[in-house]
C-alpha cells in the first residue's frame, strides 16, 4: 500500500450530529438530556422523510390526495406522509409533550405527559414541488412547556412569543440533505451521508454575509405588493442584482443564508396579514437568522416580537442579509 492510499483510507469521517448535540449539551443550564433526545428524534423523522422523498416517484406517494388541510392548500401525498412520519417518531421518542403542523388545525397531545418541551412544525414545505422534483424541507421550532408537567400540554405552551424558542431549524432535502439548527448559541449545519445513515457536522459555525447578490419573491404578485417593496426590487434591479426565487421556503432561505440576500413574502390584497405562518415557519426563520447575524422583520418590526393569539397565525416576512433587510425598511420611512 502506498502512502497516498494510505492516507487517504485514514481520513476522519467527521463529527455526527449526535456526538455534536452532546457536546453542546453542556450550553443549556436546565437540559438533562431530554431536549439533546429531541433534536435526535427530528433527524431520524428527517431521515426516514429523506429515504421517502427519494424514492417518492417510485412508491405512489405523490400527486394530490384531493383534500384540503386547514390552511385551505390542497394536500399532496407526501404532505400527509411526512406529517405522520414527524408526529410518529416525536411521539415515541417520549420528550415532546404536544405537537403543532400546519397539516392539523389543533394541537396534538402525544400522550408524554411528563415531556418538557412542545415542538411546532411545517412537516414538508413547498410540496407543490414535489411532483416536479424541486427541492422541498421540513421546519421546526422547540419550546420548553409552561404548563404543568404531568398533564397535557395547553395553548400557552405554543404563544409564548418567537424569543422564547429554545430551539429551531430546517432540513432541506435537495441534492444533498441538510439539517440546520440553532439552540441560540450560533448555527450549525450538518449533511446527510447515506452509505452511513448519519448526518455529518459540514457547516460548524454558518453566519449570513452582510449583503449579497440575491432577492428572492414571487414577481407575479408585482401589482399587489405595497408601493414601498415595489420601490426596493426597482433598485434591486437596477443594481443588477439577480432575482431567485424556486417557491419552497426552506430552499430560498438556505440559499440566500449561504450567499447573502433577501427573501420576501410582502402582503397582498388577498393576503393582507401575509401568507407564511408565524409559529412553525416565521419564528423559527427568524430565530435561526438572527443567530446567524441575520435580520428578520414584518415591515413594522422585527419578527420575533411579534405577539402570536393563534396557531395558525400569518404574517409577512423580509428575511435575510441584515443591509438588504436595512434597505427595505428604510423605504418604509
Amino acid at each position: 500500500m502506498n502512502l497516498s492510499t494510505e492516507n487517504t483510507l485514514a481520513q476522519p469521517v467527521g463529527t455526527t450530529l449526535d456526538r455534536y448535540i452532546m457536546r453542546k449539551q453542556a450550553e443549556f443550564g436546565f437540559a438533562t438530556g431530554e431536549l439533546s433526545q429531541l433534536l435526535r428524534d427530528l433527524a431520524l423523522a428527517g431521515k426516514i422523510v429523506h429515504r421517502d422523498v427519494n424514492r417518492a416517484g417510485l412508491s405512489s406517494i405523490i400527486g394530490s390526495m384531493g383534500q384540503h388541510n386547514v390552511q385551505g392548500e390542497q394536500q399532496q401525498r407526501l404532505d400527509v406522509e411526512a406529517n405522520i412520519r414527524f408526529i410518529r417518531t416525536l411521539t415515541n421518542g417520549g420528550e415532546a409533550c404536544a405537537i403543532l403542523s400546519e397539516e392539523e388545525d389543533d394541537l396534538i397531545q402525544t400522550g408524554n405527559v411528563q415531556g418538557k418541551y412542545v415542538v411546532a412544525m411545517d412537516p414538508l414545505d413547498g410540496s407543490s414541488n414535489i411532483d416536479v422534483n424541486v427541492s422541498i424541507g421540513t421546519i421546526f421550532s422547540i419550546y420548553r412547556r409552561v404548563s404543568a408537567v404531568g398533564g397535557p400540554a395547553t395553548r400557552a405552551d405554543f404563544l409564548q412569543g418567537g424569543r422564547a424558542q429554545v430551539a429551531a431549524g430546517y432540513i432541506l432535502y435537495g441534492s444533498s440533505t441538510m439539517l440546520v439548527y440553532t439552540t441560540g448559541h450560533g448555527v450549525a449545519g450538518f449533511t446527510y451521508e447515506n452509505s452511513l445513515g448519519e448526518f455529518f457536522l459540514s457547516h460548524p459555525r454558518i453566519t449570513i454575509p452582510a449583503t449579497g447578490p440575491v432577492f428572492s419573491c414571487n414577481e407575479g404578485h408585482w401589482f399587489d405588493y405595497p408601493q414601498y417593496v415595489r420601490d426596493f426590487l426597482l433598485q434591486c434591479k437596477q443594481q443588477r442584482m439577480s432575482g431567485r426565487y424556486v417557491g419552497s421556503l426552506v430552499a430560498d432561505y438556505h440559499r440566500n443564508l449561504f450567499t447573502g440576500g433577501i427573501y420576501l413574502y410582502p402582503p397582498t390584497a388577498k393576503n393582507a396579514a401575509g401568507k407564511l405562518r408565524l409559529l412553525y415557519e416565521n419564528f423559527p426563520l427568524a430565530f435561526l437568522i438572527e443567530q446567524a447575524g441575520g435580520r428578520a422583520e414584518t415591515g413594522e418590526g422585527p419578527v420575533l416580537d411579534l405577539e402570536p393569539v393563534d396557531f395558525h397565525q400569518r404574517s409577512p416576512l423580509f428575511i435575510g442579509s441584515p443591509e438588504l433587510v436595512a434597505r427595505l425598511l428604510s423605504e418604509t420611512a
